[in-house]
Formats: C-alpha cells, structure tokens, sequence
C-alpha cells in the first residue's frame, strides 16, 4: 500500500505512474507533486530508504535534509529543471543508513496528466559513488602531475637562466620568474662578509669585502649580538630550514633586523596582499652559505609541496652557480695573467711605421702558437721576430712562450740573425719543446746615406722553416726567400743571414701561414693571393696595409693569425692620402702603458689622413682605453674609420658591461671619463663576440655638443 497523503484520485494516479515504472524495481525512486507550489514528495520505494535511511515522513518537508546531503547547488538545479519543466539529471550526495555519505545519479523526469500538464515527478537513482571516487582519485593524480610537471618545467626554466649567470642581472632575472610564477616577490641576497641585495653575481668580488653603500641597503657586518638566537644570522653561519620572517618583530640590529628594513624599502611600492608572510631560504655553497633565497608567499595559497620544493632546488643551484662563476673568474684571472705575460709585443720604435696584429683561433684563450715581436734592441737596431708554433692549444702556446722568450733573450745579445737561432738551435734541442715550430728573425739597422743625411735601413734576416716574408717596393713584390733552414731545433749546421737595403716608401710584411693557408685553397695559392693583395694595396702606412690585407684574406681564418706591417716612411714625399683605405686597427695588451700608445697611433693616423687638430680625438682615445684597461680584461682592440663626418673611435675588451657616465665617484679621483667623451663626440656601446665594443664619433672642430645653444 502507498504512503500518501493526497486524496484517492492522486493516489490512483500514483499507482499508474509506479505501474508505469514497474521495469525500475529494485532501483531507488522518489516521487514529488506538483500540486502544490512546495512540490511534497509523495512516495519513496523501499529501495530509496534501504539506500538513504529516509523515508516518505522524513521528507515531509524536503528542503532542510535534501539541503544538507545533497547541496545547495544541486537542489538549484533541480528546482531550476522543474520550474521550466525539462528532464534533468544531476548528481546528488546523499546520506547512507550506515551514516555516511552516497553520491547518487537522479534523473527526473516529468509525467503529465490526461490535460498534458505536468502533475508528478518521478526520480530514478543510482549509486555512483564508487565511480565518483574513482574519478576524484584520477582527478587529484592528474591534477599533481599537472603541478609536478608545472615545477619541473619552472625548475628547467631556472636552470636556463643559471646559464646565464654571469649577467648582471641574472639573479635578478630568476627573482622575477619566481615572482611570475609561484610566490608573490623574490630577490636574492649574497653573503661577502656583508648581507646585500644582489641582482648578479660579480665574478671578482673578494669574499670578506663589506659593501659600502649608504643607507638601508648597506651591508651588516659577518656578526652580530648574540647572532644564534636571530634565524636569519643562523641561516648565513650554516644551511639549515627555511625560516619565516615577522617583519614587525624583527630585532634591529641583527640580521633579520637589516634584512626587515631593506625588504620594507624594496617593497614600498609592491602593492600588499594581505598579510606578508615572508620566507628566508639559505642559499649554500659547497663549503658556506653564500647569501639569502627571500620570497613574500602569496596569501591564499600558502606554500604547497611543489613550490617549496622549487624553491628549495633553485636555491641550491644557483648557489653551486655562484661558486661556479667566482671559481671561473679566479681561475681565469689566473690564466689570463699568464697569458697577458706571453702575448706578442709591439715596442715604439724609432723611425719606422710599424703595425701588427694577432688573433688566435681559440675563444677561451688569449694566446695561442703563432706570435710576433718588435723590440728596440739598440737605439739604431730594431729586431722583429714572427713565428709559429705547431697546433694552437695551451701545449702550443707553453711552447710558445718558451721559445719568444729565447730568441729575444738572445736577440739583445747578438743582432746578426743567423747566429742567434744558432744558439736557439742548441738550447732548445736540449729543453725537449714538446712541439715544433718556425720563425722568421729580422733586425732592421738604421744608417745615413752620405750627403743628405736622410736614414736608410740594412735589413738582415734568417729563416728557420718559416714563410718568407715580403718586400713591396713601388708596387713590386719580392719574396725574402733567401737564408731558409729547419724548423727551430733542428739545425744541424750554420745558420745563413740575408740582407737586402730598404729604401723610404719600403713596405715589409711578416705573416704567419692563418693568414692566408684555408682548406678550400692551398698554401701555395693563399701566398699568391697575399702577393696580389700587397702589390695593389693603396695605404700610405703601416697600418692601413695591414688593414688591407686583413679585410682581403683574413676572413673566416681556421688557425692563429700574426701579421706585421714595417714601412719605411719618405719623408720627401708630401703626397696625400687619396685612395688611402680610412681604417685602422691596433692590438693592444691591457696595461696603462698601451693607453699612450693608443694616443700616439690617433695623432700618427690623424696626420696620415689630414684630420686637422687631434686633440680632442686624443683625449677621447685616451679615455676609452683606460675604461677598457682599468675595467676590462682580454686583450684591447683599437679601431679607428674615417667616416668623412669625423674619425670614428671604436674600443673593444672582453668585459660585457656596458660604461655608465657618471658624476664621478665619491671618496676619489676619477669617474669623468665618459663625461669628457660625451662632450666632445657622440658615442655609444654595442656587445660582441668577446665582450664588447665602445664607439665615439669625435665631432669635427667648431661642432657643438648638441645641448649646447
């Protein structure tokens, strides 16, 4: 019998809806009237209360049970369906007679009276809860997977930023990536025996240096007042949990305190999400903590699995980066000082025009096995010496050093070349130089021609396996093939000296085979493409040959490349500079004295080329070498280009940072550098393959600077 509280016409109805669904037994089913605007529930089969425990007087009145098991949600949508009266099926949570909870699939479906309107609604349900569960656990999976691999692609963007370390603002750059992606800010903070914000690593800062700068971003000293009862300081002196920091309850005077007050300052203009909780992590080194992780955690979230564990990994990696780049730049500092002790050396010699250049054929070395060098052996003797040794790796270039140390040891003992590499012969057939080389020794003796008192020069030379050297007199190329012999240390005889007299307007070119030997064109070609080359040039000096020669075969070189320009001038000849190729280029070591030579190379090709005055084009050379000399490392290249709207100045080094111009710096001489150069040209800076290239532009004389009235 049905449990119904309507009259006997409704109750029949009923029994032909439940008639209707006789094929749903043993599924639970409840039934709601319509007949009322509260829609009762007006039947419940036995297989809905064994379900749910509820039975028809239970949900008398539905709303506050239904409500509490199922949702307000899904009761929304059912009275939602209802109203418009369309079938629906919505997934409901339901109690269960053991006092749990059930996740049931209600369909209801509307069943109309002989007038067509809706009278009843019947509920067909089913137990989904197995499934419901199910898919809640493949949910949760795929949603941590999903985090996972979120964290895994975040730490791999990290570490291609850790690539990059070096930059200036490489840490800076992983802060913000951590900032765009799992806390609210991030900034690292570096331990050098005083806490700072670092936005890079510099490679030459000396642990144990304090920071001197002013105000709440000045560094604290290694210790502080009782340092174990502050966390930040524990953090510094070992590796340990991260630890939260109260910006209000941060004690000054110790390391939490300076750090509180630096974060408020960096944070000023950060708008505030709630209350800052602020997380330190240590960031280690290999043997100490090198400086702080700090991030201000996003309030709604917290910190969940995945981002500490981020968080954690990017720490620890840019720590070992850190290291990593201090060790490299000390270890570099250490070879590039040995190196910048054997690269060639072009002296300032009296009365010839000399230009040189040289290139190993190695990016990490500045040094490889071909070298060169110009000495002022005597005050009338100049010796010039070119060389190679086989392969162009470090052995090469030990070797190297070791034989350019011999030949000028003995060059200033003996000027007549052959000898000399008869005595090079002897000590180095006893050394056991594990790698064979050859050279070409040149002294260049200056004499007076009786009657006019204009210098002449005797060049005597001696070859030991080496290329001859040319000789371009009006445009006429001789081969200096005379005095050949074995490669250094393998003479087993006398070595031979030519000579041949140099008249003014002479040109001598000393080469090594990287200059023109390529593997698409024999040595034998690349000679006669020199030959060619050096016969047409159209330079008046030194170094505009040399220019020449390297724009035409220097390109694309596949070893070390040594070359060196010696140009007797004329002095009777007062010709221009028309046809003159307006580019020069000078390699320089880094030390102060190769900032005078750079002044002496301006004034030299200002007068060349009939620039006028070259003061202020001297000034500005002078200032741009000494940046790259005192703030640089590698070897310093000089060019110099006649743009025809003045002489164009370019400085390269190997340091990357681009120069500031500023007011000078406080508490010493110095700082206006770039300031002068403003003033008196137009420059700029452009990054390159070793480092960088700074330009000026000299304005031409009466030019205004352009903020000038």
């Amino acid at each position: 019998m049905v449990n119904s509280a309507e009259s006997l016409p409704t109750t029949r109805r009923l029994d032909a809806i439940l008639e209707g669904a006789s094929h749903l037994a043993g599924l639970p089913v409840l039934v709601v009237s319509t007949a009322t605007p509260q829609r009762p529930v007006v039947f419940v089969n036995p297989a809905f209360t064994e379900l749910t425990g509820l039975t028809l007087d239970d949900l008398r009145d539905p709303a506050d049970r239904l409500r509490s098991a199922a949702g307000a949600a899904a009761l929304s949508t059912v009275r939602s369906a209802l109203t418009e009266g369309r079938a629906s099926s919505v997934l409901i949570q339901l109690p269960r007679t053991d006092g749990g909870t059930l996740w049931a699939r209600s369909v209801f479906t509307p069943v109309p009276g002989d007038d067509g309107a809706i009278t009843h609604w019947i509920s067909v349900m089913v137990d989904v809860s197995a499934e419901v569960e199910r898919d809640a656990v493949l949910s949760a999976e795929v949603e941590g997977a999903r985090r996972e691999s979120a964290a895994l692609g975040l730490v791999a963007r990290v570490s291609d930023l850790i690539m990059d370390l070096d930059d200036p603002g490489g840490l800076r750059d992983i802060a913000d990536l951590l900032g765009a992606s799992v806390v609210r800010w991030a900034a690292f903070y570096l331990d050098d025996g005083g806490l700072y914000h670092a936005d890079g690593v510099a490679p030459d800062r000396p642990s144990g240096r304090r920071p001197v700068s002013p105000g709440p971003t000045a560094g604290h000293p290694r210790r502080f007042a009782a340092p174990y009862q502050d966390p930040v300081q524990r953090l510094l002196d070992e590796p340990a949990a991260p630890v939260t920091l109260d910006l209000a309850k941060a004690t000054p005077g110790t390391a939490s305190g300076w750090l509180a007050e630096d974060l408020r300052v960096r944070m000023a203009h950060t708008p505030a999400e709630g209350a800052e909780q602020v997380l330190v992590l240590p960031v280690p080194g290999r043997h100490r903590v090198l400086g702080l992780l700090v991030v201000v955690l996003r309030p709604q979230n917290g910190l969940v699995g995945e981002a500490h564990t981020v968080l954690t990994l990017t720490a620890r990696r840019v720590g070992l980066a850190v290291e990593n780049v201090r060790l490299y730049a000390r270890e570099h500092r250490v070879a590039e000082t040995l190196q910048r002790a054997m690269l060639p050396e072009q002296a300032e010699v009296d009365g010839l025009d000399v230009w040189s250049y040289y290139a190993p054929n190695v990016v990490y070395a500045q040094v490889g096995g071909d070298w060169y060098d110009v000495v002022q052996v005597a005050p009338d003797v100049v010796g010039v010496v070119i060389g190679d040794v086989v392969g162009h790796d470090v052995e090469a270039a030990a070797a190297m050093g070791q034989l350019r140390s011999i030949v000028r040891a003995y060059a200033f003992e003996v000027t007549d070349p052959g000898p000399v590499l008869e005595r090079v012969d002897t000590l180095v057939g006893g050394m056991r130089i594990p790698r064979s080389a050859g050279l070409v020794l040149t002294t260049l003796t200056r004499t007076r021609t009786e009657g006019t008192g204009c210098p002449t020069w005797r060049m005597a030379y001696s070859r030991a396996g080496h290329l001859p050297a040319l000789l371009v007199r009006a445009g006429a190329v001789t081969l200096l093939d005379g005095a050949g012999g074995a490669l250094v240390g393998f003479g087993n005889g006398p070595r031979q000296t030519a000579e041949v007299d140099l008249l003014p307007g002479d040109v001598v070119i000393f080469y090594t085979d990287g200059l023109i030997e390529r593997r698409a064109r024999s040595l034998r070609d690349g000679l006669t493409a020199l030959q060619q080359v050096a016969a047409g040039a159209t330079a008046v000096d030194a170094a505009g040959i040399g220019e020449e020669l390297l724009a035409r075969l220097a390109e694309g070189p596949e070893d070390d490349v040594a070359v060196v320009v010696v140009r007797v001038p004329d002095l009777a000849d007062g010709a221009g500079v028309a046809g003159n190729v307006r580019s020069r280029r000078w390699q320089l070591p880094s030390e102060p004295a190769s900032i005078a030579r750079a002044r002496h190379a301006v004034v030299r090709t200002c007068a060349a080329w009939e620039l006028g005055d070259p003061s202020n084009a001297e000034l500005v050379v002078s200032e741009l070498v000494a940046n790259a000399v005192l703030h640089g490392w590698g070897r310093v290249t000089l060019r110099l280009h006649d743009t025809g709207e003045g002489l164009r100045i370019e400085v390269e080094d190997s340091n990357p940072v681009p120069p500031v111009a500023t007011e000078g710096h406080p508490g010493r001489i110095g700082g206006f550098g770039m300031r002068i150069v403003e003033r008196l040209a137009d420059w700029g800076w452009r990054p390159s393959r070793a480092g960088k290239v700074v330009w000026a532009r000299v304005r031409p004389e009466g030019q205004a600077h352009p903020t000038q009235g």
